[in-house]
């Protein structure tokens, strides 16, 4: 199963910035691909505004709110459901 993952997030945003790089190196694109989205393109601010960067995986719609870490990032794939 191959996920796919969505970071939202916004431009400027320093700690986006950090969580993008933090899962480029700790994903496997084998098993998922990641997008950004900038929740003010969407209009996703007053959802997600005081919370980004959020990890999210879109079919399940679960969701990892920084701060997060590679075991964090480990713990939240696992969870995923077609894990096992």
């Amino acid at each position: 199963m191959k996920y796919n993952l969505e970071l939202l997030g916004t431009a400027g945003c320093h700690l986006c910035d950090v969580a993008a790089e933090l899962l480029v190196t700790q994903l496997n694109p084998a098993e998922c691909e990641l997008y950004q989205v900038d929740i003010a393109e969407e209009d996703l601010i007053d959802t997600y505004g005081l919370r980004i960067p959020v990890l999210r995986e879109v079919q399940s719609g679960a969701e990892l709110d920084w701060p997060f870490d590679a075991e964090a990032i480990c713990t939240f794939m696992q969870s995923l459901p077609g894990q096992g």
